[in-house]
This record gives C-alpha cells, structure tokens and sequence, in this order.
C-alpha cells in the first residue's frame, strides 16, 4: 500500500505545502479568527510568515529535530501555526485536550517527553505548574493570552508573540537551519501523534507519517471534490485526529480556509456567520442542535408549530430523494419548494448550514432518526467511518447512496477484510506508524502486511456492497438465551428523543436488559418551565414523576421498534433509571471525545446494576463527583427504577441461513 510523495507531486510535507499555498494562494485566506467580536484574517502568505518566525523562535529557543512539541489550548490559528512551525523546525507537535486534568496532561506530556508545550492561558500556565514536578524534561512554556501571567515567573515561560519576534530578529542566523531542516522532511516523517481516547486503559500515542496525513488528505478532497474555495468551522478538539485531517491534512493540501470561532459560547452565531460548506460534527454536536430545535418549537405559536410539523414530514419524505436526485413527483418538488421557503432555509440558516455542499459524521453511530432530519432538510449529511489509526477514513459514502443504517464503501485506497466472527479488519496509506513506546500494542493491532484490527464488528451487504457497523466487537455479545447482544443500536435509539442526553445499556450474558439514562437538562428544564414544575438540582429533576414517565414511554416506543429487528428484538430495555448525575469525563465515565467508558460506569454503579436485576424499585446511591476547579465532593439520590414493557420476542434466523 505504500505510495511515493510522486502521487502529491513531490509535496512530501506539510510544510512543504505550506511554502506551495503561499505562492498559489497567496492572497487567498488561510485562517479566520474571531476575537472581540470581530473577525481577523490572515492570508496564506501572511501564515506562512507567522509559521516561518515562530519556527525560527524555536530553533532560537533551542528545539532539536525530533523532539516532542505539546499543543494545548482552543482552536486557534495560533495552535495551527505551531503545530507546522514544530514540524518545519523537525520536531513532533503532540495536541492535547484543554479541558482534560491535570493529572490526564501529566501522562501524556511525561509519556512523549515533551520539551516544549504551547499553551493559551493561565488556565493551561497553572495545570503544567501543577503537575511541573512529574515532568522533569519539560523546558518551556509558551502562551499565547498573557492575561494573568505578568507576575510569573518568566525564565521558562514566554508569550507567543515574543518567541516570534525573537525569530524574526534572529532571522539571518537560523534561516539556513530552518530551511535545511525543512527539506530533511520526508513522505515517513512524523507528521503528528495523536493520542487515543482511552476507553479501555491509558491513552496510546498514535504516530503518523507525512505520507498518512497528505495522502489521506488528497484521497478525501478528490472524492468529496472539495477545493481552495471551501469554508471550514475549526471547533472541535484539536488533539482529535478529526480536527488534525480537516483543518491541517485537508486545509493545506486544498488551501481553503479555516476559521476559528470566538469561544465555544459563541459557536453557533460564529457558524451561522461564516456559512461553512464543509462540515463536520460528532452525532452528539447533531443531537444538540436537534434538540434545541425542538425546544424553540414548542416555545412557537400553534400555527408555525402546525407549518413545522407539515411541512417536516413532507420533507421526512422526500426531501432525501430529492437530494439524491431521485425521480419525485411535479406537486412534491413543488410543496418541498414552498417548505424551503417557509420552513427549511429559515431553519438551515439559523443553524448555519445554509451553505454546506459537504457535511460528515463520525466518532459512533447517529441515530437513523436525526440523520434523515438533516438530509430531509436538504443537508448533504453524509457518514464516514474511522479511526485514529486509519487518518480517518476507512469508509465513505458516495454521494447518491447515503443511507443512515451503512457507513459505505472503502474509502480510497482503501482494503477491508472481514474475519468469520464478523470483525472488521483494514489497511491503507493512511495507516498509523506505530504507538508510541508500545510495541507489543502495535503488534497487536497491525500485522506484518499492514492489516488493521478495528475492534469493531460488521458486514458488507451483498447487495450494496456498503459496510454496516454492528458495534465494537468488545460490547458485543450474547444474552443468557443465545441472543445478540449490541447496546449501541438500542443506545442510538433512544437518545433521538430531545430529552435523552446519554444511555448506557446493560445485558450481556443476562436474561434481559437493563439502562442507565441521562436526560438532557437543558430540554428537560426547558418543559419544566413551561409546565410550571419547580426544581433545585438535576437530581431532582431527573426523579420526577411526569419525567420518570415521559422516559418509559421513550423506552417502550423504542422496544416496539427493536422487536422488529429479528436479529437484535432480544435487546428490548426491560427496566432503566435515571442516573442521579451526567455522565461526566471528569469523573473518568467518559473519555474527552464524549464516548461512555462502559467498564468504568459498569464498576461504579454496580449496586444499581444489581438492584435492578434483583427487581428492587428504588435504591439508595453516593457517588464521588469532580468539580470544574478539581476538587472532589459526593452527591446522594434516592433513585426509583422502572420497569417497560416490552414485545414479544422474534425467533432469530439460524447464522447458516
């Protein structure tokens, strides 16, 4: 699978198609940032000059080619820059998450050694003071706001514009350095490590190579045909390998324009006013803004709730196939006309996808419901599938043949191979190097030939050719009776509904399934207010009356649906409870990019667990929480368990048949 830099026209780098943007697109915009409410533009030219002097600031500084670079803070075009400034003075940037803890920092920087983090605030300044003792090879910090940090102590800590203007002056003395350095740079380079979220056990540092970031790069443009007139909003996490392809791989071999919003508070308005035309969202991003749709609906006069509710379901059914360019009737593409009028470009406005010619999900399954929202929309909503290991793609979806149960075809250069116990197996030019420091890991996840192991589990159709994810081979299993067990399906199911925010479900090995459910506070509170019920914590809100029974006939529906898969009807939830807190990634139940660490929650609600399977109505909890300034406290419920009813289960079809 190995390709030559020939393929990208001899363009073996990153920073090598940075020195190209500047000269193609010279004047074209690179990065837009919005700060003070104003937005601020740096051409492709101008970013190559703010690359190139804080590369020199860091050889200045001191940097040796291969040394670890941490990058922590929000999406900036600051972090961009230092990131490419790192790789062009050959050094490794290493994104980490900034709302992750202290001691989740200290692991990561003490695991890759780093020498040098960039950091954006006090915030980050004091987490690196904090753990400062644990990582003896930790040199500088450098900040990009100073707000906070004039009385620090300033030897080892610099501000970002400072490193850059000693790089300029020091200009004539390192240039050489920083050029030789720069053509050094190889297609097997290291690019970029990313590391892991951490499900299972510590994180893993995931090293790939020029050759995984340009080369998955150009394959994903040229499919989707995306060019240097394209928008994209840069909000999620930068140490996600999502973010890394999209506003680095992508952004730099297409040179289109990355903008970067002003807080994460004032995402949506920056989105609606930059009208991207490629994005990208987790389900759970999707879900939100699903959510809060709902809610102002309910808040709308009778009559644009009746003009909502007709026209959705005109679009509900045909707006997919007219956006799949699929035969519709004269009168439907006429009503689908009016909606557009009155109700669907409003609503894409105000969500800021009035201009999207490309969206894409990933990170786990969405739920069918919510995806043909956005496609009934006319909303190019598409489904990919894949991994850090992978630079992102294993499967795409083709325009024309997008469909919320698929996650498509192999992606370009693309090989995938399914063993007989249904687990999903890859390999690529966009497959990782290595983990770092683990070799026993890598080992075990990529063979001699380059194959993948995804530890999930799926099949192709034999009719489509279109890869269905199953769930993570691990979480599945088999009920007491024989039956599959695959919670995400039912999971995905339930949380369509506004008012679920998160389910973990529960059944392996069992003779039923149990839920945990997180409702979603801001939808929930939302109709408490409107129905006058007064409440003083989530904990109270999560155990009314009228909320406990909204929930089951959520869970009863969905149990009407499940039964009708005869693969899957055995997962049917047969009693839940509303958890007491949300499911927190500081309190370790979940990793940084919101997926549920199900051993961790199973381990430490196991006395609800067991209460619901020792048909127990309610029970009695303390649990131990993290607060936003990290200190620990406990919080105490009395939680009442439900029970749902559920439908006759269907005979499953014998494997052989």
């Amino acid at each position: 699978m190995a390709q030559s830099s020939e393929a990208t026209g001899g363009l073996a780098s990153v920073p090598a198609l940075l020195q190209r943007n500047a000269r193609e697109f010279a004047d074209k915009a690179a990065y837009r940032e919005k700060e003070f409410g104003i937005w601020q533009s740096w051409t492709w030219s101008e970013a190559e000059k703010e690359i190139e002097a804080f590369a020199l600031g860091l050889i200045n500084l001191g940097i040796k080619e291969g040394d670890f670079v941490a990058i922590v803070g929000r999406n900036r075009p600051h972090f961009y820059w230092a990131m490419v400034a790192a790789q062009s003075a050959g050094a490794v940037p290493v994104p980490v998450y900034q709302d992750s803890a202290a001691e989740e920092m200290a692991y990561v920087l003490e695991h890759c050694g780093a020498r040098y983090a960039v950091v954006e605030d006090q915030e980050q300044v004091d987490k690196l003071i904090e753990i400062q003792d644990q990582l003896h090879q930790l040199e500088h910090m450098i900040y990009v706001d100073p707000r906070g940090l004039r009385k620090y102590d300033h030897h080892a800590l610099h501000r970002f514009s400072d490193i850059q203007e000693q790089g300029r002056a020091a200009y004539y003395e390192w240039i050489e350095d920083l050029k030789a350095r720069r053509e050094k740079l190889t297609y097997d380079s290291t690019c970029v490590m990313l590391y892991t979220s951490g499900t299972t056990g510590k994180p893993k540092g995931v090293v790939l190579s020029n050759r995984n970031v340009i080369q998955s790069a150009k394959n994903a443009c040229e499919f989707d045909d995306l060019n240097a007139g394209d928008e994209v909003l840069a909000y999620l996490p930068m140490a996600w390998v999502g973010d890394f392809i999209f506003s680095i791989g992508q952004a730099y071999w297409t040179g289109f324009c990355v903008n970067c919003p002003e807080s994460p508070d004032t995402m949506m308005t920056d989105l609606r006013e930059i009208g991207p035309s490629y994005y990208f969202a987790p389900p759970r991003i999707f879900e939100t803004q699903l959510t809060n749709v709902m809610i102002r609906m309910e808040d709308a006069s009778p009559f644009k709730k009746k003009l909502f509710d007709y026209f959705m379901a005109h679009a509900r059914k045909v707006g997919p196939a007219i956006l799949d360019g699929k035969q519709v009737s004269t009168w439907d593409r006429l009503k689908y006309k009016l909606g557009e009028l009155f109700i669907y470009g409003p609503l894409k406005n105000t969500l800021g996808f009035s201009k999207v010619r490309v969206g894409y999900t990933a990170g786990e399954a969405i739920g069918p419901e919510i995806f043909d929202f956005y496609r009934s929309l006319g909303i190019n909503l598409k489904q990919l599938y894949g991994q850090t290991e992978a630079t992102v793609f294993v499967t795409v979806q083709p325009d024309g043949e997008v469909r919320a149960d698929t996650v498509g075809v192999p992606a370009p250069d693309v090989e995938i191979r399914i063993n007989d116990d249904g687990r999903i197996f890859y390999r690529s030019p966009g497959t990782f190097v290595e983990y770092y420091k683990n070799p026993e890991s890598t080992a075990d996840t990529k063979d001699a030939e380059g194959w993948v192991d995804t530890g999930d589990a799926g099949f192709f159709e034999p009719d489509t050719g279109h890869l269905r994810i199953i769930d993570r081979a691990k979480d599945v299993g088999t009920m007491a009776d024989g039956a599959m067990f695959a919670p995400k399906y039912v999971e995905n199911k339930l949380k369509f509904y506004p008012d679920i925010l998160e389910v973990v479900l529960f059944g392996n090995g069992k003779d039923r399934c149990v839920a945990f459910i997180n409702i979603d506070l801001s939808a929930v509170g939302n109709w408490a207010e409107r129905n006058n019920i007064g409440y003083a914590s989530y904990q109270e809100l999560a155990q009314h009356p009228r909320v406990l029974e909204t929930i089951q006939n959520h869970v009863e529906e969905v149990n009407k649906s499940v039964a009708e898969d005869e693969m899957l009807s055995g997962c049917q939830v047969h009693r839940f409870v509303i958890l007491h807190k949300e499911l927190d990634a500081d309190d370790g139940e979940m990793t940084r990019t919101r997926k549920v660490r199900r051993v961790i929650v199973a381990d430490k609600f196991k006395e609800i667990i067991d209460a619901m399977y020792d048909g127990k109505d309610e029970i009695y909890t303390e649990t131990e929480v993290t607060y936003e300034d990290g200190r620990k406290g406990s919080i105490s419920a009395t939680l009442q368990i439900r029970d749902a009813q559920v439908q006759p289960v269907k005979a499953q079809k014998v494997a052989a048949e």
